[in-house]
C-alpha cells in the first residue's frame, strides 16, 4: 500500500516512530538497531514501509533502505516468526549483522533478540540461506554508515540507473566503489556511477 514515507521526525517511543508527513503523523514501527541513524526531531527522513493488516490493527513497519525492507518482508516467509519476532531480531543486530549470522550460520546471536528461541533462529537460517545476497551483506559492513539523507540519495540514483537498463546488482557495486560524502545528491552519485559504469 505504502512504498514509502517521507516526512519529519515527531516523537520516537521505544522502537514505534511518529512520522510527520503533510502534518499527518504516521505511527511506524521501527527495528531499534536503527535509532541510533535516524535524524534529529523535526528533520526529514524517508522510511520505505511494509504494511501489515491484522485482525486487531493494521500496521505499518518502517526501514531506511528497501533492502532492510525486503530482508524483513523475506523473515516473515519462515513459518512461525511473525513481525514482532521478524522486528526483533532486528533491533538487536542490523540486517547485515544478521545476513552475516545467517551465513555463518551463527543461531547463537540470532537467539539474543527477546522471544526468539534457538529453534527459532535455526528455522530461519535454513529457510532464508539459499534466498539472501552475502555478497552485498560484505560490501555494505565494510563500508561506512551513510547518513538518511545520503541513503535517499543512493537509492534514488539506483533506481534512475535500473530505469535506463542497468542491472541493480552491477549499479549497487558501481556506487558501493564510490567515496560517498553527506554532501552529494542523487544527481551527483547518477552522474558519477554512471561514468563507472561506462567503463
Amino acid at each position: 500500500m505504502y512504498s514509502f514515507l517521507q516526512g519529519f521526525v515527531d516523537e520516537i517511543i521505544d522502537n514505534e516512530l511518529i512520522l510527520n508527513v503533510n502534518n499527518i503523523g504516521y505511527s511506524i514501527f521501527i527495528p531499534k538497531s536503527i535509532i541510533s541513524e535516524l535524524p534529529d526531531k523535526n528533520t526529514e527522513v524517508r522510511l520505505y514501509t511494509y504494511f501489515v493488516v491484522r485482525e486487531d490493527a493494521n500496521v505499518l513497519y518502517g526501514f531506511l533502505t528497501k533492502e532492510d525492507r525486503e530482508l524483513f518482508k523475506k523473515m516473515l516467509t519462515v513459518n512461525s516468526l511473525g513481525p514482532k519476532g521478524a522486528l526483533s531480531i532486528l533491533s538487536v543486530m542490523s540486517s547485515n549483522e544478521l545476513m552475516l549470522a545467517i551465513m555463518n550460520n551463527d543461531d547463537e546471536s540470532i537467539s539474543k533478540a527477546p522471544g526468539i528461541g534457538k529453534k527459532t533462529a535455526q528455522k530461519l537460517i535454513l529457510e532464508l540461506k539459499d534466498k539472501l545476497d552475502f555478497e552485498e551483506a560484505i560490501l555494505n559492513i565494510s563500508s561506512k554508515k551513510l547518513s538518511p539523507s545520503l541513503i535517499a540519495a543512493k537509492e534514488d540514483a539506483i533506481a534512475a540507473l535500473t530505469a535506463l537498463g542497468y542491472t541493480e546488482k552491477e549499479v549497487k557495486k558501481a556506487i558501493s566503489d564510490m567515496d560517498l560524502t553527506d554532501d552529494m545528491t542523487s544527481e551527483s552519485i547518477l552522474k558519477k556511477a554512471l561514468i563507472a559504469l561506462s567503463f
